[in-house]
């Protein structure tokens, strides 16, 4: 009989079997929309990609920190990315989903995002230069072979920002 997996197991399986091709280099990253921009988030960094679970508001905080979900048993503080950035609010629809961030940066952390675009392959990517100033957790910026923008989000230095931190009003 053959083992039942959790989806979590198996996304982490498959997460560490793409990153194990091409001699250990990740050969795929997860892409996101994030209000009208794109983003890649390195596989090794997202813990699970899910459908938005009730969020309860937390009082006193930022308009981007929309509140504590449970998932699974576990409290995941929710932030707005599209407005965190700087961006409107993401409206939740049925195309809207939460990236936990990966549990080795213990944070209990999730953003929301607008939706999910599937696995990229960083060699179709040609990175560009960044124009100008940006903020520490845009580890780069590429294009596509249609000409679209990509904006790669390294999650090690968002969770440690002051801003991304300050959830207090």
């Amino acid at each position: 009989m053959a083992e039942r997996t959790s989806l979590r197991d198996y996304q982490r399986e498959l997460a560490e079997r793409l990153r194990g091709g091409e001699g250990g280099r990740a050969i795929s990253k997860l892409g996101v929309q994030v209000g009208h921009d794109n983003w890649l988030v390195d596989l090794a960094d997202a813990g699970e990609v899910i459908p938005v679970p009730p969020v309860t508001p937390v009082p006193l905080t930022r308009p981007w920190f929309k509140g504590m979900t449970n998932v699974r048993g576990n409290l995941y503080s929710v932030v707005d990315f599209p407005a965190f950035l700087g961006g409107a609010p993401a409206p939740i629809t049925d195309q809207s989903r939460l990236l936990l961030i990966s549990e080795r940066f213990r944070t209990g952390a999730a953003l929301l995002i607008d939706r999910s675009l599937g696995l990229r392959n960083p060699a179709q990517l040609r990175q560009r230069p960044s124009g100008g100033a940006h903020k520490p957790w845009v580890k780069a910026e590429y294009t596509d072979e249609d000409g679209g923008g990509w904006k790669e989000l390294d999650l090690s230095q968002l969770v440690r920002h002051p801003e991304f931190l300050g959830v207090a009003s």
